[in-house]
């Protein structure tokens, strides 16, 4: 998480979810579980009533299916970021790749599909609520083991210096500065390596196992930046530790 200066929200008041579903089932579901972790919601059975639910409520997350009866859900999506930039996470039974990297690129935060777990859901949620919360200044991420610090271009990782090529630390601060978003092998590729790059991801998947064996406390099994399979990564935001590990130092040079 980042370590910001920003306005305290008055905790006397419910966060507010819209819900844009036309499954009668899933939106009962849904107001339950969210409305026994203290938020507000909203539901909206279509796109034209989710359009005018967003604008009249000013929720502080949209939750949207993709399947809607009057139009399609990344036209409602598209038409809510012409906009509002508040977090929105798809909840579709569609799986594949396509839709996926069409949602996120249409300006989807996070995409969740169903079947899925009530738990993650109100994680992924979570973080996104959090991510979208505004800031003044932003100055050190911490998540689990991993610390950087923005203003500094310090990376420590147990409490312990990391050293990170110049392409690595931009991999690794679009993934700080996008914390617990998905991110999309060509949105990655086109802001660290350019325009022309986004279709050579080979380049991504070479830096991505250099990054983690860096920063990862076991790079076989990342905990940190996790893969989102056929997509793209996402870094997880988790608790930062609190006991320093016996983690080595990792050495090397900026290019």
């Amino acid at each position: 998480m980042l370590v910001r200066k920003s306005k305290v929200k008055d905790e006397s008041m419910e966060p507010i979810i819209v819900v844009i579903d036309d499954e009668v089932q899933l939106r009962r579901l849904l107001r339950v579980s969210l409305e026994a972790n203290g938020y507000k919601v909203y539901e909206a059975a279509n796109g034209q009533q989710g359009l005018a639910e967003v604008a009249a409520r000013h929720p502080d997350l949209v939750v949207l299916d993709l399947g809607l009866p009057d139009m399609d859900g990344v036209e409602v999506l598209t038409r809510l970021r012409e906009w509002t930039s508040i977090p929105i996470i798809i909840l579709s039974v569609r799986e594949s790749e396509h839709d996926k990297v069409t949602a996120l690129r249409a300006g989807a935060d996070d995409y969740l599909t169903k079947p899925f777990s009530t738990a993650e859901m109100l994680a992924r949620l979570h973080v996104a609520l959090r991510h979208a919360q505004p800031a003044a200044e932003e100055t050190v991420f911490a998540s689990g083991p991993l610390t950087v610090d923005l203003a500094l271009r310090n990376v420590k990782v147990n409490g312990r210096p990391v050293s990170l090529t110049r392409t690595e630390y931009s991999l690794l601060r679009l993934f700080v500065r996008n914390a617990g978003k998905v991110l999309t092998h060509p949105q990655i590729m086109e802001s660290v390596w350019g325009p022309g790059h986004r279709d050579k991801t080979h380049y991504l998947h070479v830096y991505m196992t250099h990054l983690r064996e860096k920063i990862e406390t076991t790079p076989a099994k990342p905990a940190l930046l996790v893969t989102e399979p056929r997509v793209g990564y996402r870094l997880n935001v988790i608790p930062p530790l609190q006991v320093e590990g016996d983690r080595p130092q990792v050495k090397g040079a900026m290019e």
